[in-house]
């Protein structure tokens, strides 16, 4: 068992063999937009994240569900199962199976199965100092989402979040790997501070952001101006806080959405000097959301720095 319970990662490793190891994951959620297909796809990009994120390839899936038969049409799960299964032919793979129970609310979710090298595992762990930082898919998920349940976003704003959610993070995690990418993590429930104090803890280093290389969705802004906020994301930021520097310029709103939950959000991937610009240039070819290099790994321990720009360096 090369990863377990241990250590902190996005999946479990165990090596089969010199060149070979498998990588598992689960995960499962309630629905987060209305729509069931969507919700179907949104849950098996999620679930399918964490396997990219250690840099593996998906192999199959078992689906996870949780429904209430007897006050939802089955048709509705039948949108859900649909959805996956679209997504996971997507990312090259079959469903072959899983398990379902009665519940007062829906979930579904994905076990997904991987193989990688063992050698070449994005793990959490790997930051090193003059890293560059990229993420690849915008933030501010978690705010859009909470708009969505207070039905006060707009349908092209819906539709965004939607389309951010269901994006799976294949392509961003084939350029990493062709690219020399050693670390890497997805951003999903902790917020992109939350991933990386937990990367730059583990790694022994420290990290600053610049505020204005950061990807977000347009609409996130005003929504978290306005408060319009999950609870988690209100979380995130006060466990951050100890271990984040922020500079007296970044408001209240602006550190929320760097604190913000993510749903099936982008990799945060660490480059050497060397090989950001083929990273970029890479991520770029294969049409990531985001290209955005937001930030450096510092030599100081366990602490983020968070700037508005390269200029305050």
């Amino acid at each position: 068992m090369l990863i377990g319970t241990g250590v902190p990662d996005d999946a479990a490793v165990y090596v089969l063999g010199p060149e070979t190891a498998l990588v598992s994951t689960v995960d499962f959620f309630t629905p987060i937009v209305d729509d069931p297909y969507s919700f179907g796809q949104i849950a098996a990009a999620n679930s399918l994240s964490d396997i990219y994120a250690m840099g593996a390839r998906p192999l199959f899936a078992l689906n996870l569900v949780a429904f209430p038969r007897d006050t939802l049409p089955m048709s509705v799960l039948g949108e859900i199962l649909r959805g996956g299964a679209d997504k996971a032919a997507e990312a090259g793979i079959a469903i072959v199976g899983g398990h379902s129970i009665d519940d007062a609310e829906p979930k579904y979710g994905l076990a997904v199965t991987g193989l990688a090298h063992p050698d070449r595992l994005l793990r959490k762990a790997g930051l090193r100092p003059g890293d560059r930082l990229f993420l690849t898919k915008p933030l501010g998920i978690g705010i859009i989402s909470t708009a969505i349940k207070r039905g006060v976003a707009p349908a092209e704003v819906t539709a965004e979040a939607i389309r951010v959610m269901s994006t799976l993070n294949r392509a961003a995690s084939e350029a990493a790997l062709a690219a020399g990418v050693h670390a890497g993590t997805d951003v999903t429930g902790f917020g992109l501070l939350g991933h990386l104090s937990e990367m730059t803890a583990t790694s022994g280093v420290g990290a600053t952001i610049w505020l204005d290389r950061v990807a977000v969705l347009e609409a996130a802004w005003q929504l978290a101006r306005d408060d319009v906020v999950p609870g988690g994301t209100k979380r995130n930021l006060r466990y951050v806080e100890s271990r984040v520097r922020f500079a007296d310029d970044i408001t209240l709103a602006e550190r929320l959405v760097l604190a913000d939950a993510q749903t099936s959000g982008g990799l945060l991937l660490a480059a050497q000097p060397e090989a950001a610009t083929r990273l970029r240039e890479l991520l770029e070819a294969a049409g990531a959301l985001a290209v955005a290099e937001i930030g450096e790994v510092t030599t100081e321990s366990g602490g983020i720095d968070v700037r508005r720009s390269t200029r305050d360096r």
